[in-house]
């Protein structure tokens, strides 16, 4: 699609404008009143210049399309108001050409009502002044409607297709993304059945080996291998290699480990996130109480992972004894 530069077509429309008055200046001898001519052309002038400014909005301001409607109405009366219909005014009738170009102008900044009633006025105005409307077709005044009509036509397409491409892109954007989680689930979900596969394997040949008959520590060991696969599952960005060991000595040890991703530490540099790691890694490894729960806090928390281990109550009144609680910063804290 080809794109016309902004400039161009403003320009355009400038000089355009421009020939209007350029046409009534060279009929200036034919009017009664040169003065008055003058400040029709000198509105006109000042309505175009306005509507043609740059703009923030491609919609015309309330205030200028007003503005062009009264420029219209006004030189309308004071051209029209010296010039004999019976006679051949030639270019002393420019104000109905600059009438539509002014109105076209207008609609194709986004004003088809002002623009639309302008064009009315300038034909009640004319039919008035001349006294017949067939007259019209031999005043220009045909052209200034077919030009709005078409400057409105434009400006509703481009609108619309616009508005279509729009609807287009965030289709696409949304299917891109869509078929970018497919392809993250999908590499997510093989990761981790490669994990599991060689993490559960050697047990899964053990119990069909056995027939199903495992003694006591194969039993707890088959419950530490489903704790570490809910781990794969809830744990994500809090696993590395350093805190499955860590975890699993853990467990062997008594010390039930729960981990808890809610998606909070996505976002850290792979400097912290190892950081972060390691924290975890160390505090697990050396672990002594029943629990330890770790969890990720919120994205915009400044504590990354919140490591808390609990001893269990001894008696039935009492309450879960705190032995820690360690909140590990997204940043590493640097010491003075």
């Amino acid at each position: 699609m080809i794109s016309v530069p902004r400039f161009l077509l403003v320009g355009l429309a400038a000089l355009f404008s421009a020939f209007h008055i350029v046409l009534g200046l060279s009929a200036l001898d034919l009017v009664e009143n040169p003065a008055a001519t003058i400040a029709a052309m000198t509105l006109y002038a000042v309505a175009s210049a306005l509507s043609l400014a740059p703009s923030r909005s491609v919609r015309m301001p309330p205030a200028i399309a007003a503005l062009n409607l009264g420029a219209i109405a006004v030189g309308l009366i004071l051209v029209l108001a010296q010039l004999d219909p019976d006679n051949d005014n030639g270019y002393a009738t420019w104000i109905v050409g600059a009438a539509g170009t002014l109105m076209t102008i207008t609609v194709v900044r986004q004003r088809p009502w002002v623009a639309w009633s302008g064009i009315g006025v300038m034909l009640v105005a004319l039919v008035i002044w001349s006294r017949d409307p067939l007259a019209l077709p031999a005043l220009g005044a045909i052209g200034g409607p077919i030009w709005v009509a078409v400057g409105q036509a434009t400006t509703v397409t481009i609108s619309r297709s616009g508005r279509d491409a729009r609807l287009f892109e965030r289709a696409e954007q949304r299917a891109a993304e869509w078929h970018a989680q497919e392809e993250a689930e999908f590499f997510e979900r093989r990761v981790r059945l490669a994990q599991m596969n060689t993490l559960v394997a050697p047990m899964l040949r053990r119990i069909v080996a056995t027939g199903g008959r495992l003694d006591d520590a194969e039993r707890r060991e088959c419950l530490h291998l489903e704790a570490a696969m809910r781990d794969e599952i809830r744990g994500r960005t809090l696993l590395d290699d350093r805190v499955r060991e860590a975890v699993r000595g853990a467990r062997r040890r008594g010390v039930e480990v729960t981990l808890l991703d809610d998606g909070g530490i996505d976002d850290l540099e792979r400097r912290e996130l190892s950081r972060v790691l390691s924290t975890i890694a160390r505090e697990v490894g050396r672990a002594s109480a029943d629990r330890v729960i770790v969890r990720t806090a919120q994205h915009d928390d400044e504590t990354a992972v919140t490591i808390v281990a609990l001893n269990d109550p001894t008696g039935d009144d009492e309450e879960a004894e705190l032995q820690l609680w360690l909140e590990v910063p997204r940043t590493a804290i640097v010491e003075e």
